[in-house]
């Protein structure tokens, strides 16, 4: 049986060195050290809320491992160690974020924009309105009011 010459191909004359490849660049920096591992930590301590912060963003959720270089397995503690604290209210589950500017858009704070519920006084701003039953303009109630007619 004979061998067909032009299916065989020589690899090496198809393939071309790649340059300027992404995974080919040297890592530059030192390489990150897991805190844990370095300092021969037995477990994560949940109670340790100044140690966990580190490993929480500012929006509250929980750093990723490369970013930290934290191994596999402090990770993984670390994790448990920050729900834990969560639970027990030492660590917040979210920061909230405040801006400076309003919102705009849809959703929007209707107290803030003066809507027809604030201005009018119904009753649900939390401040009392002179039609309300509870509201004394004068600080005079009215059994004061006959006490003073009948003297």
């Amino acid at each position: 049986m004979a061998r067909n010459p032009k299916v065989m191909k020589k690899q090496s004359q198809d393939r071309r060195p790649k340059t300027g490849s992404a995974n080919s660049r040297p890592r530059r920096g030192r390489p990150k050290v897991c805190v844990f591992c370095a300092s021969h930590a037995t477990w994560v301590d949940y109670k340790d809320v100044a140690l966990l912060r580190r490993f929480i963003n500012d929006r509250g959720r929980i750093k990723a491992r490369g970013a930290m270089g934290t191994c596999s397995q402090h990770q993984r503690d670390v994790a448990v160690a920050i729900k834990t604290a969560r639970e027990l209210a030492l660590l917040p589950y979210s920061v909230r974020s405040s801006s400076s500017e309003p919102r705009n858009g849809r959703g929007g704070d209707r107290r803030a924009n003066g809507g027809a519920s604030a201005q009018a006084g119904d009753g649900k701003t939390g401040e009392p309105d002179s039609t309300s039953e509870g509201f004394d303009p004068v600080g005079e109630d009215e059994d004061d009011l006959e006490l003073d007619a009948v003297d």
